[in-house]
């Protein structure tokens, strides 16, 4: 029986209206225990996709790490990314990329994208879409011990059946009505908790926006410690890094930081300048990237990473900010701002303390590599210029803190030799002993050493590059030991076209890396080239030809005892994003400290 010509134009006007889309998998990099996976989602049909959820399967043995740009779960061997709430909307033609480090050498089976297959095929109808996103929770009746979520209902063509309550990215409840008590939480903690919507097909979509909560009692707000816990946060972190203030919190970090150090600020014709206006006062965050789970709006005076500390400080208040200016990039102002050393102070007490931001910096650190020595350039200035900058800078910021990174070149002669960091150590509150990258490929035949080594030990290449020699040296110049920060790298350093295991083998150049070669994130490393001997009280690790160095929660410990028998006021680090999800070398730190 033939029908109509009407009646098949009718039908085929819903198919041809139809979500359609396909995700393809590639990888970028494979180093055979472990990869770079990057799958790209591309929308193929003639309407916007308003939200994408992938699925897949990889075989035992082969599993996801660290992932940007997409919101990655499992259960079991099945994982599932969801967009961002910045890349969810797909105009027809549009693509999409997300990436993610794996272990193992599988490759993704029985993927589907919205409930169809990643090929494409399998046709559909605009009734089959995925539910939409709900809306951003909100808390209330917080105890110690647990907290009350709501929130606005999902939409959906043919009806939202129940909801994945997630706290922390994992999902912890599946409730049929827009509200949830979630229970038995630890007193004086942070949790993150967003919701997904699953509909009658039982496809999910993407998730709300994120709320964080922090549960009353457990002391909070009191310090972690007697001893300083210090870290770096990058101002240029939140683009390729995709590290914002949020990450602090969700990683369980906060409550074991006592102080931050934003870095960097500029110096520039004899004055401290903002770095990058845009990353720090102005960059908008929606309620799902917020320490607080507020979206910025348009019009309010500051956004940015500022606005965040803000936050992130009004939720713990022990935590102290400081602005770190110079840096490796930036000390080639400080030799002419130190021409007028009152008016360099009193330019930098006017931008840290301006009341655009007023009560976010607690004091200012001074990064000059290097007083009277060479760095990426070369100073002059005589040996007296670190006091007279320390000096001239108490007597600007009062009763705020004033630090400094300073070198650890404990050889004779050498940088610690250069400056009057003695007389200088009266005026500033401490100094971050930058005791690491001693080596590393800029000797790009080695001999292979670890960047960050706790003490000599036979066959280092130059005796007096460890960070022993350096807070001994300090102590002997009238340094007090309480004024002296052990510094800790959260990343590695590593050559290539290396044979020998143990340390002083040869090479051929810097191994490579994500952002740099020749270094790499500890996040990364542990996964990739996980380590595989110790020497000098920091861990190495021989993986393929690749030789790398770096510490790990192990060798933190031990670092910490060290802090600790020289009566030393603490550890610091560089920096915050090479850390795991899980803030487990922070942890580390802390609890070395603090046991």
């Amino acid at each position: 029986m033939l029908m109509p010509l009407g009646a098949l134009v009718a039908l085929a006007s819903p198919a041809q209206a139809a979500e359609q889309a396909t995700a393809a998998f590639s990888k970028p990099s494979d180093w055979g225990s472990g990869f770079e996976g990057k799958w790209t989602i591309k929308n193929t049909g003639d309407t916007t996709i308003s939200g994408w959820t992938l699925k897949w399967d990889f075989p035992t043995g082969t599993r996801v790490g660290s992932a940007w740009d997409a919101a990655v779960t499992n259960s079991g061997n099945t994982y599932t990314a969801k967009n961002m709430s910045w890349n969810g909307t797909l105009s027809p033609g549009a693509s999409v990329s997300f990436g993610f480090n794996g272990t193992g050498t599988g490759s993704p089976s029985d993927c589907t994208l919205n409930g169809r297959p990643c090929d494409g095929s399998g046709g559909g109808t605009p009734g089959d879409a995925p539910p939409g996103a709900p809306g951003t929770p909100t808390a209330s009746g917080i105890t110690d011990t647990s907290v009350k979520l709501n929130w606005g209902a999902a939409s959906d063509d043919k009806g939202v059946k129940n909801y994945d309550v997630l706290r922390g990215g994992t999902e912890v409840a599946t409730v049929t009505g827009t509200t949830y008590t979630d229970s038995g939480l630890k007193a004086g903690t942070s949790y993150t908790y967003s919701v997904v919507a699953r509909d009658t097909a039982d496809q999910t979509g993407p998730a709300s926006g994120s709320v964080t909560v922090k549960t009353t009692g457990g002391g909070g707000g009191t310090p972690p410690g007697q001893h300083i816990n210090l870290g770096y946060f990058t101002e240029w972190g939140v683009y390729g890094r995709d590290y914002h203030v949020k990450d602090i919190v969700t990683s369980g970090s906060a409550e074991k930081l006592t102080h931050i150090n934003y870095s960097f600020g500029n110096v520039q014709n004899g004055r401290c300048t903002i770095g990058d206006a845009y990353a720090a006062t102005d960059k908008a965050y929606t309620a799902e990237q917020s320490v607080d789970g507020e979206a910025d709006t348009w019009d309010q005076p500051l956004r940015g990473n500022f606005n965040q500390l803000l936050k992130l400080k009004k939720m713990y208040p022990h935590i102290k900010v400081l602005w770190s200016f110079g840096g490796w990039t930036w000390s080639g102002g400080f030799p002419d701002a130190m021409r007028n050393p009152a008016a360099f102070a009193k330019s930098c007490d006017q931008l840290v303390n301006d009341p655009r931001w007023q009560g976010l910096f607690d004091g200012i650190d001074l990064d000059w590599e290097y007083p009277n020595a060479c760095g990426l350039t070369c100073d002059t200035s005589g040996p007296a210029v670190m006091r007279t900058m320390a000096q001239a800078f108490r007597a600007e910021f009062g009763n705020q803190l004033v630090t400094a990174a300073i070198t650890a070149d404990a050889s004779s002669g050498g940088k610690i030799d250069s400056a009057d960091y003695g007389g200088a150590a009266q005026y500033l509150d401490w100094y971050n002993v930058m005791t690491y990258d001693y080596f590393g490929a800029w000797d790009k035949t080695g001999p292979t050493a670890p960047h960050s080594p706790l003490t000599a030990y036979p066959g280092i290449p130059n005796q007096a590059f460890n960070s022993d020699a350096a807070i001994q040296k300090l102590k002997a110049k009238g340094v007090p030991a309480e004024k002296l920060l052990l510094g800790i790298g959260f990343y590695g350093r590593g050559w290539t076209g290396v044979t020998q295991k143990e340390p002083g083998g040869t090479a051929t150049g810097a191994a490579p890396g994500k952002y740099e070669t020749g270094i790499e994130d500890y996040k990364i490393l542990k996964e990739r080239c996980p380590a595989n001997g110790t020497v000098a009280g920091t861990a190495y690790a021989h993986c393929g030809d690749e030789w790398w160095s770096y510490d790990t929660p192990a060798t933190i410990a031990g670092k910490m005892d060290y802090a600790k028998q020289q009566k030393l006021g603490g550890a610091f680090f560089w920096e915050i994003s090479g850390d795991t999800a899980n803030g487990e070398l922070v942890t580390a730190i802390h609890n070395g400290l603090n046991e």
